[in-house]
């Protein structure tokens, strides 16, 4: 199932059935840990083609002295919530963002046909939270809604939400006895920019001592901000793979980690990402501001937005190792990790992975590939 595919194709038609793996139920994380350092590495060379077995406590003696990592910092806000109708049915809402005070964008979910001014009471454990009016509907189940509380939406969904678990991971829809949980463990330690609605997963396995580690082994660390969307689980459905729309994300990149990152480059040291949100950021600067030749010609702070779609035969500017969970078939994440690492070596590293029982998505296991 793993082993290379002959298809015929150019290369530039990459075939999406490289894209396609069977993965046991069971090797699908169902929860974290019991602490974040515990998860299993699974180290890639992409010039031997050796696949090594590590834990990620062996990262920092895997870095090499001037390394510097990117993380993404983005935040989690609890967006996901539950709401009724004046008729009594139940509504399920996804917070995504707020273009104005009082003004949301949400995913809404429901039985019925929802209509513009009808007004949801959101409901936690059983009691009535909060009114939302719906004002306008938008493309593909999303709707602005206007909220009667004046605070923040951070604030207001820190109260109301829960945490916004990624489909296959399996909780009680009217409970979720997990979400003390959820909301520390689905969370990286360095979160700082409140705005993700799924986590860099690839940074749930560090720990304040872990970078520590690392920047006592000349590593430097930098953060760059990508707030993760739904978009993220969104399958390959198009028949070539040119013809997916990739999904839009809000990023940033601050003054400090772009001069990082040029000196990086000048001096010849390895810019590793963590996570390929992290990727997509520096990937989207790289263009037009990488030199022929490697050097970064003209990289200063920016924030955007990115629909950049990275599949072979990508080539990578700024991005020289990265950290990465496992990714779901037919997603994007795989398409880019095989433009990265080769689909033959990625398929191998996926049976090796299946075959030693290794922890698969979002709170699952890691690999380095160098």
């Amino acid at each position: 199932m793993f082993g290379p595919m002959e298809t015929g194709r150019e290369a530039s038609e990459f075939d999406l059935r490289l894209l396609e793996y069977e993965l046991p139920a069971e090797l699908i994380a169902q929860a974290p840990p019991t602490h974040r350092e515990e998860a299993r590495l699974l180290a890639v060379d992409r010039v031997s083609g050796t696949i090594t077995d590590r834990r990620i406590v062996d990262l920092p003696g895997l870095v090499r002295g001037g390394d510097l990592l990117v993380l993404n910092d983005t935040k989690v806000v609890p967006a996901k919530f539950f709401a009724m109708r004046q008729t009594g049915g139940r509504v399920k809402g996804l917070y995504l963002h707020s273009p104005s005070p009082r003004i949301w964008e949400v995913l809404l979910e429901s039985s019925g046909r929802l209509r513009p001014g009808e007004t949801l009471r959101v409901t936690k454990e059983g009691q009535s939270a909060l009114a939302i009016q719906l004002v306008e509907r938008r493309d593909g189940g999303a709707w602005l809604v206007q909220v009667e509380d004046r605070r923040s939406a951070e604030t207001i969904l820190a109260e109301i939400g829960w945490t916004p678990l990624p489909p296959y991971i399996r909780r009680d829809a009217t409970g979720q006895p997990g979400d003390a949980v959820d909301r520390e463990r689905y969370q990286t330690v360095y979160a700082a920019q409140a705005g993700a609605v799924a986590a860099p997963t690839a940074g749930l396995h560090f720990t304040e001592r872990l970078l520590y580690q690392l920047r006592s082994r000349g590593a430097e660390i930098a953060f760059v901000t990508l707030h993760v969307g739904p978009g993220t689980f969104k399958p390959i459905t198009a028949e070539r793979i040119a013809g997916h729309v990739m999904h839009s994300e809000r990023f940033e990149l601050p003054a400090a980690t772009a001069a990082a990152i040029h000196a990086a480059k000048d001096r010849g040291r390895r810019v590793i990402a963590v996570g390929t949100t992290t990727v997509r950021v520096l990937e989207t600067i790289a263009q037009g501001a990488i030199g022929d030749r490697g050097s970064a010609v003209a990289l200063a702070a920016c924030s955007g937005e990115t629909s950049i779609f990275i599949y072979p035969p990508y080539k990578f500017r700024l991005v020289d190792a990265l950290l990465t969970n496992f990714h779901l078939p037919r997603s994007t994440l795989l398409a880019l990790l095989m433009a990265f690492a080769g689909a033959d070596l990625v398929r191998r590293a996926y049976a090796h992975a299946v075959a030693g029982r290794y922890r698969f998505y979002s709170y699952g296991d890691a690999m380095l590939v160098e």
